[in-house]
């Protein structure tokens, strides 16, 4: 069987799933005793175990297996978390991301994990990490020599079914033949597995687990089920799958589920009087007709099968990025071909035409919508994976720290979330290595020994803020500024009047840094020129507030997206220029009088203010239009984060929205021009970047 049509589906199932183990391993680490918790982590390792068996991945199904084995002694109470124990599993966990980067580059997934593997068995044997047995742990690996030795239901999971039928939710015995010439028993098995977990919980299934991945089984195996479907329409469908020969459904109510069980609770009574080292034959000698003896297959957290019983289908599909592009760019086009029919309708001015015209637009408008819609995503894709780093970043540096996340369903578009991700884990590195002080530090000066770094992401007009915040000693002034000063980077006069603003934004400066030692995540500085640029190429800005002592704030300001924007169009000679409408604070005239020269700078009153004035003729060399000339000129207000400056221009001709094209590789970089866009009429109007103007 060809399971290349599969693997596509497979990398991002399992990005999926390694990506919820990482959650769940680090919210387990904040509630060690927390077995619902082990309960979700040891299903989502399961089904990547599965997963990865299936498509003939032996080594990534190797180790989830022997994560799994650990996994099962602590959910069934035999083993303590311990910090040795979420390293090993955390460096688990790290390998098979490395297994699936290497499948998705079109490796084999095989990787050197004798290490880790060694690792987790001795955890199962119960040694501690020296290579000593530990008592408690040596009591937990008789029983679990063979994990999957209790062929009962345990008191838990026994009130789960109950409880169950109680609320209304079909509680289902269900015994699965698969044909006797099939030729890959466990991946048929899989699949009816798969199936019935997209419409509610498994709970036990017999034989284990293991033993049908293994196919250490006849040709049947039978399982507890709690779902909200009907038993016939259930039986139906596993039928359906292929070579599966035959399936038997019973609803069980209280009564049948009290019959079920109860031989098989006397034989548990046996069966725990029995010396651990005689239990592992017996599951292989029980009958199939005693389901309830069986291992858990997919164990949920308590009360989580009753909650999501009756789940309903997934009403979301995955589409290929590069369908969404082609998307885009087809939609790009519409919009040009759109201004350009309104440009024709406003000239031939024929109503039958200008009525059709702007139903079009309407529609289009909507298409607009529905497609940038589509191009939008949650930005926890990037938030999600921040917990696990700043958790390794503190540990290496022995500090304790939390990270608080908000907002993470705020959304942007998908190619601002690409380029997002590095520039923020510098900075969430620099908060945690030089913005937050060492424990002994924080609590000399009165502060909780557990630092704080919030995360934030929210919307605000046409852009999205994202906010990195700690709680610790906050930037020294006088240390940037003497630093800056001994580097060249500013004058002795340039710092007499600098505001604190400006001086924190010294840290952005190339290769500046405040560290009083070089270390592998480095001090605040570095790497801070590199994120600044980042955010500057995606039309964003940066910017830094701190308090000494008490903690710094970095903010980042984005455009939701970089595809289609509003602007204002202008004039200024025979060219035509559009301005993001982001950017603008407002437009007006001023008289050439009242432009004053202040230290070789061109200055005009704002405000009870003056600031920068910018001429775009001058600027672009546009050699039809003399500025000079004119007794009033128009202007166009932008900013760039706090900074103001004014743009003159010959004349507005209207906002419009736009979209943006590249200039292309031909043409080298050209200083305050993000790119163009195709008018109504035909003509090129070359994007200007207010940020290349306001230093």
């Amino acid at each position: 069987m060809d399971m290349n049509q599969y693997l596509s589906m497979f990398i991002d199932e399992s990005n999926d799933h390694l990506q919820s183990l990482n959650e769940n391993m680090l919210e387990l680490e904040k509630a060690p005793d927390d077995i619902g918790i082990v309960q979700i982590i040891f299903r989502s390792a399961h089904t990547l175990k599965g997963m990865a068996a299936t498509m003939g991945f032996e080594d990534l199904s190797s180790l989830t297996h022997q994560m799994e084995n650990v996994l099962d002694l602590v959910r069934n109470e035999k083993l303590k978390m311990q910090d040795h124990i979420f390293d090993t599993l955390f460096k688990s966990l790290d390998a098979l991301q490395m297994m699936v980067q290497d499948i998705t580059q079109g490796g084999d997934g095989k990787a050197d994990v004798q290490s880790i593997v060694a690792s987790l068995q001795a955890i199962v044997r119960g040694e501690a990490p020296g290579g000593t047995d530990n008592n408690a742990s040596a009591q937990a690996t008789g029983a679990s020599a063979a994990p999957n030795t209790g062929i009962q239901l345990d008191e838990f999971q026994y009130s789960v079914l109950e409880q169950s039928i109680s609320e209304g939710h079909k509680v289902l015995y269900i015994e699965v033949a698969i044909r006797e010439d099939c030729q890959l028993k466990a991946a048929r098995a899989y699949l009816v597995f798969d199936l019935l977990e997209r419409y509610g919980e498994i709970v036990k299934s017999h034989p284990s687990v293991q033993e049908i991945e293994q196919e250490k089984f006849d040709r049947s195996f039978s399982l507890y089920y709690i779902t909200q479907k009907e038993a016939s329409e259930l039986q139906s469908m596993i039928v359906n799958l292929s070579e599966i020969e035959s399936a038997q459904v019973m609803t069980l109510d209280h009564e049948t589920l009290s019959q079920l069980s109860s031989g098989v609770q006397e034989a548990a009574a046996a069966t725990a009087e029995a010396p651990a080292a005689a239990v592992p034959s017996s599951a292989e000698d029980k009958p199939a007709a005693e389901p309830a003896a069986s291992k858990t297959a997919a164990s949920e957290t308590k009360g989580g099968a009753r909650a999501n019983g009756g789940a309903a289908p997934s009403r979301t599909i995955r589409v290929d990025i590069e369908r969404l592009d082609v998307l885009m760019n087809l939609l790009s086009e519409l919009l040009i071909d759109r201004s350009r029919l309104e440009q024709l309708a406003y000239e031939i001015k024929r109503s039958d035409l200008t009525e059709t015209v702007e139903h079009m637009s309407r529609v289009g408008s909507d298409l607009q919508n529905i497609v940038l819609k589509l191009r939008m995503v949650p930005i926890d894709t990037v938030f999600s994976r921040f917990p696990r780093m700043v958790r390794d970043v503190a540990k290496s540096l022995d500090k304790k720290i939390g990270l608080v996340i908000l907002g993470a369903e705020t959304e942007l578009d998908r190619t601002v979330i690409d380029e997002i991700g590095d520039p923020l884990v510098h900075l969430l590195r620099n908060a945690v290595d030089h913005g937050v002080e060492p424990t002994a530090k924080r609590i000399a000066a009165g502060k909780p020994e557990t630092g704080t770094v919030q995360l934030r992401a929210f919307h605000s007009g046409n852009h999205v803020f994202i906010e990195i915040e700690d709680d610790g000693g906050g930037i020294d002034r006088d240390k940037i500024l003497s630093k800056a000063l001994k580097n060249g980077i500013v004058t002795q006069s340039d710092a007499a009047g600098m505001t604190d603003e400006q001086v924190y934004m010294l840290l952005f400066a190339a290769g500046f840094s405040t560290a009083d030692v070089i270390s592998d995540i480095s001090g605040r500085g570095v790497g801070l020129d590199v994120v600044r640029s980042k955010i500057e190429s995606l039309s964003g800005v940066v910017s830094v507030t701190s308090t000494l002592g008490k903690g710094t704030k970095f903010s980042v300001q984005l455009p939701l997206t970089l595809s289609i924007i509003s602007a204002m169009l202008i004039k200024v000679g025979s060219e035509k220029y559009a301005i993001p409408l982001s950017s603008i604070v407002e437009t007006g005239i001023i008289q050439r009088k009242q432009i004053r020269n202040v230290h070789g700078y061109t200055m005009v009153p704002y405000r009870d203010a003056h600031i920068p004035l910018l001429s775009l003729a001058n600027l672009f060399e546009v050699a039809d239009f003399d500025e000079d000339a004119e007794e009033e000129t128009e202007i166009v207000v932008i900013r760039k984060g706090d900074r103001l400056a004014a743009l003159t221009v010959e004349d507005f001709i209207g906002q419009s929205e736009i979209v943006i094209k590249n200039l292309g590789k031909y043409l080298p970089p050209v200083q305050g021009v993000a790119g163009a866009t195709i008018l109504g009429d035909g003509q090129v109007a070359l994007i200007i970047d207010p940020n290349a103007f306001i230093k």
